[in-house]
């Protein structure tokens, strides 16, 4: 945490802040038998309630109002059914396997089974270890026998829950309610307040509070409601809203998704839930907070500080839930910061690739705010159609399918305001300044130039080593893709490939990193890189970007590498120019990492080709100012968290003294055309290139 420059008056609040969170820990550890026994402490005008007027008034309410397709259910479910035959049929077969085979997906593993009896909880689905219910701040998180605390917290976030409350919804089928009620019962009874894993980290207990108010509603008619059932989910989330106060991961610093996620839930719990005696304490609280950390998180472009797409998406979720929450519940939400999130909307428009996929730049755990539905890591499109709805704008519509999201968030009308709107325009080039991110794009032609920092402001724990690395898309297929995360925890050798130099589409040299990273800190990386912009220049024909970064300043010999991209529009190609500035001899290998699937080989003449042989799309690579030839080496891409299937880059390796100069043209082909008037005309327009 003390990584970058930190004054002295941050230091004096930070180190105040840990001595009262010691104290407050010490105290928690005192009461923790005690604290799983706390029924839910209810305002003195519920408290006075029956339990079976209680259970009427819920059941009854007309405020607060949770998201306006959760309000009104029954007309949400017809929707469901008219709208959506295929994914409603689906949602029915997954809620089946949940309820009779407790299985279901876990984030990129694929389905997981949790066993025909009850669940447990605490068992790790990775390495089949038990984590220990022992005081939650006792907890170590990385160990050496294969498991992810990250994998056992998407199982305990219960977004399941919300799968089978859906389909409770749209069939009536007490089956899935009786589930929702099942598991919850299980788990609490497994989970005792402030002990194990499940109660190790805040933003998780947070999630599990948002996907539970989320099922709420869902289950409201259900006759399993109960009034000790009631009394149950009450205790449960009242005992969330505490641990999370209790806990929540503030630092004077540096504050990340983390705490946003906390306050978040408390933000949602003390709307949603006024009946409880320390609502609107956590409301007021949580309102200002989540301002704040706007303020704080997202950058002037409408970026995420974090210098990760994955966590974008995150706080992105979070932010739209959050704000039509507090709107139509009454709480209003200054223009300027409206206007915030409508920039992190647009950044998600502006990285998209043209197959609607997101560049996973940096790490992503692909985590998702109330997962209405399962989406993988690279697929941020909903959260774009989202955007349309909200905003009333037509740029944030790609003429894809209106998602089931816009209806369960939105209701009836978010899914015709989205239906109303025009298709957007084509998208254009774009610079996001404050990130480091350059999108130069025309039609199907897309690359993505990262001269994007380490993240919060130099403390990165996200952040990768690909500096001056590019994506690059065109003709329907991406060729040069970033490798994305993988997994954190669960194997720490892997954890430091994928985010590592040798695994990006950037120049290493003597086989160093960017910024230092240790295989032993999974969440620690340096800011030696430095990332700079030199010149952004776009127009109707062409555009430029040029960048350099510091990362090898720290060799015995430093060297500073510039690259940069310049994009002939009407030739449809790229030139991307590597310049190194120092002395001494050294060793650079210049690398493009390929999406898997692709195949690619040297060509008699030199040249690089990658082939997609589902469409015939083609990309060719030629290099200029080099004495030596390409080698494949082997490599691994993950678009879902778990997941990875293997793939290739391509390395040009040489030892030279620098100064040094490499150009590297790139040119996309679709099937059919003409190869030799293409590379003929690319290599007249740009002689030796105006990069």
């Amino acid at each position: 945490m003390l990584r970058g420059e930190v004054s002295t008056g941050t230091a004096t609040l930070e180190a105040l802040r840990r001595v009262n969170s010691g104290l407050e820990e010490r105290k928690e550890r005192r009461e923790v038998e005690s604290l799983n026994r706390l029924p839910a402490t209810l305002t003195e005008q519920f408290a006075r309630l029956s339990k079976p007027d209680l259970l009427a008034h819920f059941r009854t309410r007309a405020s607060p109002q949770f998201l306006p397709g959760f309000g009104d259910v029954a007309r949400t479910a017809d929707l469901q059914r008219q709208l959506f035959p295929l994914e409603t049929e689906k949602l029915i077969a997954g809620a089946r396997r949940i309820a009779t085979e407790h299985c279901w997906p876990l984030l990129g593993f694929g389905e997981k089974c949790f066993g025909q009896g009850e669940i447990d909880w605490n068992l790790d689905p990775l390495s089949g270890s038990d984590w220990p219910l022992t005081y939650h701040a006792d907890i170590e998180l990385v160990r050496t026998d294969g498991s992810d605390a990250r994998v056992l917290w998407e199982l305990n976030r219960l977004g399941q829950l919300i799968t089978l409350g859906r389909a409770y919804a749209v069939t009536n089928d007490e089956q899935f309610s009786a589930e929702v009620f099942r598991q919850l019962t299980s788990w609490r009874l497994q989970n005792p307040v402030a002990r194990g894993v499940n109660w190790n980290c805040a933003m998780e207990v947070a999630l599990r509070a948002i996907n539970l108010l989320a099922v709420f509603p869902l289950i409201l008619p259900a006759p399993q409601l109960t009034e000790d059932t009631l009394s149950e989910l009450l205790m449960v989330l009242n005992q969330h809203g505490a641990h999370i106060r209790r806990n929540l991961e503030y630092s004077h610093i540096a504050t990340s998704n983390h705490y946003l996620c906390d306050i978040a839930g408390l933000l949602w719990l003390g709307i949603l839930l006024p009946e409880l005696e320390d609502a609107a304490g956590w409301r007021g609280f949580a309102f200002e907070e989540l301002l704040k950390e706007m303020d704080r998180q997202v950058l002037a472009d409408g970026a995420d500080y974090e210098a990760s797409t994955g966590y974008h998406r995150l706080k992105a979720e979070l932010f739209l839930y959050s704000f039509v929450l507090c709107h139509i519940n009454g709480f209003d939400i200054e223009q300027k910061y409206w206007q915030k999130l409508r920039g992190m909307i647009d950044y998600i428009k502006a990285y998209l690739r043209p197959d609607g996929r997101a560049p996973l730049i940096g790490d992503t755990d692909s985590g998702q705010v109330m997962p209405i539905v399962r989406r993988s890591a690279d697929d941020h499109r909903y959260v774009l159609a989202l955007g349309a709805a909200v905003f009333h704008e037509p740029q944030f519509k790609d003429g894809g399918a209106c998602p089931e999201e816009v209806l369960w968030a939105l209701g009836e009308s978010g899914v015709r305001d989205y239906s109303a709107l025009p298709p957007g325009k084509s998208r254009q080039s774009q610079a996001f300044a404050e990130a480091g991110t350059y999108v130069l794009r025309q039609d199907d032609l897309y690359l993505l130039f990262n001269a994007s920092a380490s993240g919060l402001r130099g403390r990165g724990s996200h952040g990768h080593n690909d500096a001056l690395s590019v994506e690059i898309s065109a003709c329907g297929t991406a060729f040069v893709v970033d490798p994305g995360s993988y997994v954190y925890t669960a194997d720490p050798h892997e954890r430091h490939l994928f985010r590592s130099t040798a695994y990006h589409s950037t120049v290493q040299i003597d086989e160093a990193e960017q910024n230092s990273i240790d295989e032993q800190a999974p969440f620690v990386i340096g800011d030696e890189a430095h990332p700079r912009l030199i010149r952004w220049e776009t127009g109707e024909e062409t555009d430029l970007v040029i960048a350099e970064h510091d990362g090898y300043s720290r060799l015995t010999q430093p060297v500073t590498h510039r690259r940069a991209v310049s994009f002939d529009k009407r030739q449809r190609s790229w030139l991307v120019a590597d310049s190194f500035n120092g002395e001494g001899e050294h060793e650079f290998s210049f690398r493009f990492h390929f999406a898997p699937g692709l195949i690619s080989t040297v060509r008699p003449d030199g040249m690089v080709e990658v082939l997609d042989d589902q469409n015939g799309a083609r990309l060719l690579i030629s290099a200029r100012g080099l004495n030596t030839g390409p080698q494949f080496e082997s490599r691994f891409s993950s678009r879902d968290y778990g997941n990875k299937h293997s793939s290739q880059s391509v390395c040009w390796k040489l030892r030279a003294a620098a100064p040094l100069v490499a150009r590297f043209v790139l040119v996309p082909f679709a099937v059919g055309e003409d190869e030799h008037e293409r590379m003929t005309n690319v290599s007249e327009a740009r002689p030796s290139g105006r990069a």
